[in-house]
């Protein structure tokens, strides 16, 4: 309990410290007030955007979705210029007599209208002849010019076989990050069969698709000398290919199609090995730093004035407990920063974990001048923070989230998770030769470990079996007899995937049975989600399972003098945290990057991957020109540790 008490009272001061030095600020926004009658679909169409775009930024909309609201509407992803459509307003009716010789088609040639329109004002023409004498009226109109635009932005489009993102997104003159801004619940792996959401244009402006050619998403600010290096094509060659290339010239985001040669010089430069920075060795730019650190401390619900009250907040408060720890791991880099050389002027801001106080706070201050700014937390209040700042280039590191979009000047540190999923892959893949592959899957992840098996020839795959009662429902288990024989004498990867903690356990209880003698069972998936954390779940079975999974982080070595647990474990009288240690990692990254170029901007080439106590960075621009974290770990469990694996 006193090591406890230890650490709430450190959190207490921590508390103490934000209070005094916190400030208050925010920014202009697309918004829209909801209207009497409206829907998120009316919205959606107004703002040429799907009610999955609105409902990403507004998660409350789905079930609190009230009149006068406001919701945070993005930029829409379709290009729907406006047409000129000419429409004719009825005004009244002339007298016509008919004359010897006149025809239907003669009459309406004279007044300028339809044979319809003529009927229309004279039923009777429907059933009888025209006949000389006979009176008609003729109808007349105004032409109304008026400028539309078009009404389904978005249609259906079923996947064909050997279609892939990039090939829809060729097809469709889209790219592929726009293609998943248009289906968020799209499958990593896309099916034959799988409908999709896809821009409405017309047939005939589709791009044919040739399966002996690959497809290539250009990166900002690529050039066609980039380009020449990359793919081995002259900008002659890549304009024979792609047309369009020479009246639009080359754009970040456009889909390009490449001879699959080009496609395999691209996969075998994106997995070559980068050595790890020592931005120690770098360091030039001792200018004192402006961070900005934007985090949702809500003080307003602390009184610091009573000790006990404020342990409790602490101890029954997870997020304010992972802020404080976050807090305390930046103080520690700044500390470390300054033996450097590298000082810092660090400022505080309680965003509350609301969008319309931190739109208060960039109202209120200053950020123009920020070497960068940290947080916030919320996706709806980063998103905010990013767009606000875009235009004076201010980097916001997303260092606890994986923010909505990556704006031109968002760093985001944590991996997607398609390339935690391709690391392991293709860490399994090194040794797919030499050993046998079993998939063991829930319904959920059918498609997906289908997909799978496909990179596996010869793998197994066994599904979980559904409800005897109701055929549709996943009942979550197998058999053990379904898993008997399946193991042969020598090396076995077994692909868990799974999001439910019982099917999990039992699982892995099964599989640690089956791994005796000179069987040797090696657990593995490729989304490791909290089933593979539940309680049920024991350590020692996933250590004699060698369980191998990609991730964001690592734990510290152990083995290794390290200062920064050192010296937290002297304060506190325990290990830091996995938050303390990112907050840590994170913040020092960036004071030596800072220090190391004249911005952040210079300081992160995709070829610099710098590395400290639990995480490392590697950035590569995405398509909106923002830094993504392309450094993630293989980590395995190992004698009840988890360890790097090599």
């Amino acid at each position: 309990m006193g090591i406890k008490s230890n650490i709430y009272m450190k959190h207490i001061l921590t508390i103490l410290l934000i209070a005094f030095t916190i400030g208050l600020s925010a920014q202009n926004y697309v918004e829209h007030k909801v209207q009497p009658g409206e829907t998120v679909e009316i919205i959606a169409k107004k703002y040429l955007v799907t009610p999955f775009d609105i409902y990403a930024l507004n998660p409350d909309a789905k079930n609190n979705f009230k009149t006068h609201s406001v919701l945070i509407i993005p930029n829409s992803k379709i290009k729907n210029e406006p047409i000129v459509e000419n429409s004719r307003e009825l005004t009244g009716y002339k007298s016509h007599k008919v004359k010897r010789k006149e025809t239907i088609y003669s009459i309406t040639k004279q007044y300028g209208i339809s044979e319809e329109e003529l009927k229309k004002a004279n039923r009777r023409l429907y059933s009888e002849n025209l006949i000389k004498g006979d009176k008609l009226r003729i109808p007349q109109y105004r032409t109304i010019i008026s400028k539309q635009t078009l009404s389904n932005t978005v249609k259906k489009y079923t996947v064909q076989p050997s279609e892939g993102k990039w090939r829809i997104a060729y097809k469709f003159g889209i790219s592929v990050s726009e293609l998943e801004d248009l289906n968020p619940n799209m499958n990593e792996v896309i099916q034959p069969g799988d409908t999709l959401n896809v821009p409405n244009i017309e047939d005939t402006d589709e791009k044919p698709i040739e399966a002996s050619y690959g497809y290539y998403e250009v990166l900002p600010k690529e050039t066609f000398y980039g380009l020449k290096g990359k793919l081995n094509l002259t900008q002659e060659q890549l304009e024979q290919l792609n047309p369009d290339l020479k009246t639009s010239g080359l754009k970040a985001g456009m889909v390009l199609k490449i001879p699959q040669s080009s496609e395999t010089r691209i996969a075998a430069t994106i997995n070559s090995n980068i050595n790890t920075t020592d931005l120690k060795r770098n360091l030039t730019n001792f200018k004192t730093k402006k961070i900005a650190l934007m985090m949702p401390y809500q003080l307003h619900k602390i009184d610091v004035d009573s000790v006990e009250e404020a342990k409790d907040r602490i101890k029954n408060n997870k997020l304010l407990s992972i802020v404080l720890d976050f807090h305390v791991g930046v103080l520690m880099a700044l500390d470390s920063a300054k033996q450097l050389g590298i000082s810092t002027n660090l400022k505080v801001f309680d965003t509350r974990y609301h969008s319309a106080i931190t739109s208060k706070l960039l109202a209120e201050n200053d950020f123009s001048d920020y070497d960068a700014v940290i947080g916030p937390m919320q996706e709806e209040s980063f998103d905010r923070v990013a767009s606000a700042l875009k235009g004076d280039r201010v980097p916001v590191i997303a260092a606890m989230n994986k923010p909505k979009q990556v704006y031109s000047n968002v760093f985001q540190t944590l991996p997607e998770d398609k390339l935690l999923r391709k690391t392991m892959l293709d860490f399994i893949k090194a040794d797919s030769l030499k050993v046998q592959v079993v998939i063991i899957s829930d319904r959920a992840n059918k498609a997906d470990s289908e997909a799978l098996q496909k990179q596996f020839p010869g793998s197994k795959l066994i599904l979980s079996r559904l409800d005897k009662k109701n055929k549709t429902k996943d009942a979550f288990f197998i058999y053990h007899s379904e898993l008997q024989n399946v193991f042969k004498p020598g090396k076995t990867i077994v692909f868990l995937e799974t999001d439910n903690d019982s099917f999990a356990s039992s699982v892995i209880s099964m599989l640690n049975g089956f791994n005796v003698d000179k069987t040797e069972i090696i657990l593995t998936t490729l989304k490791k989600g909290k089933a593979f954390e539940s309680k049920d779940i024991d350590n020692i079975n996933l250590s004699n399972l060698k369980f191998h999974y990609a991730s964001v982080h690592r734990d510290y070595d152990e083995s290794k003098t390290n200062g920064f647990v050192k010296a937290y474990r002297k304060e506190y009288g325990v290990t830091p945290s996995k938050y303390v240690a990112r907050g840590f990692d994170i913040t020092l990254d960036l004071l030596m990057r800072l220090a190391s170029a004249e911005n952040l901007y210079e300081a992160s080439g995709d070829t610099v991957e710098t590395e400290y106590i639990e995480n490392k960075f590697r950035y590569t621009t995405d398509f909106f020109g923002g830094y993504v974290n392309q450094a993630v770990y293989v980590v395995k469990f190992d004698d009840l540790k988890v360890v790097e694996a090599k």
